[in-house]
């Protein structure tokens, strides 16, 4: 910090303050939520922060180098705020997190003390605590990429650059029958061949679980032509038959499905003609490649 704004300033500098705290939590899927300290709602930053709503934080510990800065936010779960449902369901998992101080008389003079995200998040008895991360906590990752055959990218990120929306890609569809929001199961439907969204998405985009993702495990088509899509792990929230699904094709990261299934080699991020371990121990051969594969098959 360089420094408070100067009407801020002006204000500390009275000597008789009315300062308060105030936080806006910014989810995933857009959701921003306001709260404050204060007794009475407060507007600022085209943002209305509630009071009494169920979130207050701790002491803010910051530092000048690249140590990671941190603090908690603490508070009740209720169904107008926080609710433990939106909690289990992940939904406030990587939120973004503002927090400033304001003169409560004049919600205009304000300043930014913190800006972070939500880190684990933790709940019991009615309650729950969240670690909020600062800026620099990213700093402490590991970056940089790997000398790997298989790609690095995400599927459809900016580094893989392929467009999901293209036809043949993606199907949206109502759930008919769902286990446990785990194990989904359709209607034949053409198009797709065996095991086509495997290792891809499914986003649900209505209904109790909207806006949440669900990496899949298995996509088969059964003897009776019906499909089995079954997700790595159940969604945070229920999904009911009648909700509305985007399935969305899989990638397992290598070269030739690159090349073959989605047309998009020359955006491929990994290094399919690195050597294998297998390499160092090969020996002069007449006939064949050497391609970095098994020697002992």
């Amino acid at each position: 910090m360089t420094g408070y704004p100067e009407a801020f300033q002006a204000h500390l500098d009275t000597g008789c303050t009315t300062i308060a705290r105030a936080w806006a939590v910014t989810r995933q899927d857009g959701v921003t939520l306001g709260f404050t300290d204060h007794d009475r709602a407060l507007d600022f930053a085209g943002i209305r922060f509630e009071p009494d709503s169920g979130m207050t934080a701790k002491a803010l510990t910051q530092g000048t180098g690249l140590s990671v800065d941190n603090t908690e936010g603490y508070g009740a779960l209720s169904s107008d705020a926080i609710s433990e449902a939106d909690l289990l369901a992940g939904r406030y998992d990587g939120a973004g997190i503002r927090s400033w101080l304001v003169n409560w008389a004049e919600p205009t003079s304000h300043m930014l003390i913190f800006r972070g995200t939500f880190g684990e998040v933790s709940r019991g008895a009615g309650a729950f605590t969240v670690e909020l991360r600062g800026l620099s906590e990213p700093l402490g990752q590991a970056t940089g990429r790997v000398y790997h055959p298989r790609c690095s990218a995400v599927l459809g990120d900016g580094a893989c650059r392929f467009d999901l929306t293209r036809t043949g890609y993606f199907r949206e569809t109502v759930v008919e029958t769902v286990e446990d929001a785990l194990v989904f199961r359709f209607a034949p439907f053409d198009g797709f061949e065996d095991r086509w969204f495997e290792k891809g998405r499914l986003r649900v985009l209505g209904g109790a679980a909207v806006g949440l993702i669900g990496m899949v495990k298995n996509d088969r088509i059964q003897t009776d032509g019906t499909r089995r899509i079954e997700l790595w792990q159940r969604l945070g929230a229920e999904v009911a038959p009648g909700d509305v699904i985007r399935l969305e094709a899989g990638c397992d990261r290598r070269g030739e499905t690159c090349r073959l299934k989605f047309d998009n080699f020359m955006n491929f991020r990994g290094f399919p003609h690195v050597p294998g371990e297998d390499w160092m121990s090969s020996y002069p051969v007449k006939a064949g490649t050497n391609d970095g594969g098994s020697l002992f098959k």
